[in-house]
């Protein structure tokens, strides 16, 4: 299967639900991640019951925050 994680491919020999690409991918703090899903956000709750499948785009996204000085 192969996919494409944060804009780079990545080939996995099974089907697994985001909650496990984030462990497979190497996710940097998989609890703060947002996922967007073939351009769709996925919520924390649906992270078990969305399964990545051959073709499909994944994106990690960190959000930052800062103030101005």
């Amino acid at each position: 299967m192969k996919l494409t994680v944060n804009g780079n491919p990545l080939e996995l020999d099974h089907v697994v639900s985001v909650r496990e690409l984030l462990t497979v991918a190497k996710a940097e703090q998989p609890d703060y991640v947002t996922v967007q899903f073939n351009g769709e956000f996925v919520d924390h709750a649906g992270f078990d019951d969305t399964v990545v499948k051959d073709g499909d785009t994944v994106e990690f996204l960190y959000f930052m925050g800062g103030g101005a000085r």
